[in-house]
């Protein structure tokens, strides 16, 4: 009796390590297959991005280029003019993403503690921000900076509204009022954060003598950085990869998202330039390989996508734990 129960025992036993092995195995597996979809297309394009361009055309090269050449990289840097704009990019999108970042906490701090008339309307309208897509609105965007004025208080005093397109004005400005890109979710994370920081923090602070904006720089803020600092870098990261304002209001600066989608056309042009062919002077281009173009593309969708990775490789640890707090606040 005392044998089969211990036979059963250790049955029980190997089948509760078969069925951990087995689910450890699959868990893996199906990890592995989500990664691999994911960085299969980045891997392509590091592989891509280091081939000349008979090995493009070379069926036996498939992932490992034959001739190895960093010719790609300095043809697409060249046409990106990419330190230039990668200064100028970064300098731009890190005041927007402070001021975005400034204006979107406050307003989710009124929305989190205080009650005033319209609360709820206007929370509202935060969510509208973040379900109707920039392209909706794009059209008033355009008129309303065209012809910017505040109660028609310009008209006056100039006599015509201000042009605030191609400027960094009315760029920080949209920053600045809590209307840039995805400042609707900004608003609610920080909202729900705050919301579950507990009101004894402030009454204290309240009864210690210290006043509104006091308590909300000393006390609720240096508890929300690593919230703050998520939403930094999601504001980074969104303006940086964003054609749609960038293209409204930064036309004449040199900046990322505008230098990538015009690679193809700048690629024309120099390939134009470097391969012209004269035929009895008429002067015919000739037009670049379809391979070749997607190879240099792929090399700067490469480089414009690094900054990013250093960014987050930096901030990973912040990133991560203000994810998981917002989880459990929620």
């Amino acid at each position: 009796m005392i044998k089969k129960e211990v036979n059963s025992q250790a049955m029980f036993i190997l089948r509760n390590r078969v069925t951990d092995v087995t689910y450890k195995i699959f868990r893996a597996i199906l990890i592995f297959g989500f990664c691999f979809l994911i960085l299969q297309p980045l891997l392509d394009k590091v592989s891509v991005s280091f081939m000349e361009e008979h090995d493009l055309y070379d069926a036996s090269v498939v992932s490992i280029p034959r001739n190895f050449s960093t010719d790609n990289y300095k043809i697409a840097m060249n046409l990106m003019r990419y330190w230039p704009t990668l200064i100028q990019s970064t300098i731009i999108i890190v005041i927007s993403a402070l001021l975005q970042v400034a204006a979107c906490t406050m307003a989710a701090y009124g929305f989190a503690r205080y009650k005033f008339p319209g609360k709820s309307i206007l929370f509202m309208c935060v969510f509208l921000i973040i379900i109707v897509p920039p392209q909706t609105i794009l059209s008033s965007l355009y008129l309303n900076f065209q012809f910017f004025d505040v109660f028609g208080i310009f008209k006056l005093i100039t006599g015509e509204p201000i042009n605030l397109l191609g400027t960094l004005t009315g760029y920080f400005l949209l920053s600045a009022t809590a209307m840039g890109l995805k400042s609707g979710l900004y608003i609610f994370l920080l909202r729900q954060y705050f919301r579950g920081v507990p009101k004894e923090l402030e009454e204290a602070a309240y009864v210690d003598g210290c006043g509104r904006f006091y308590t909300f720089g000393r006390i609720m803020l240096p508890d929300a950085m690593p919230m703050l600092t998520s939403c930094f870098l999601f504001s980074f990261v969104w303006q940086w990869t964003d054609s749609i304002f960038s293209t409204l209001f930064l036309r004449g600066y040199n900046m990322m998202p505008i230098a990538i989608s015009r690679l193809t056309e700048s690629f024309f042009r120099y390939w134009a330039g470097v391969n012209a062919v004269g035929a009895g002077g008429g002067g015919i281009m000739a037009q670049p390989p379809v391979g070749y173009v997607q190879a240099v593309v792929a090399t700067g969708t490469l480089v414009f996508l690094v900054p990013l990775i250093l960014l987050y490789l930096v901030a990973q640890r912040t990133f991560v734990e203000s994810l998981s707090q917002t989880g459990i606040k929620m």
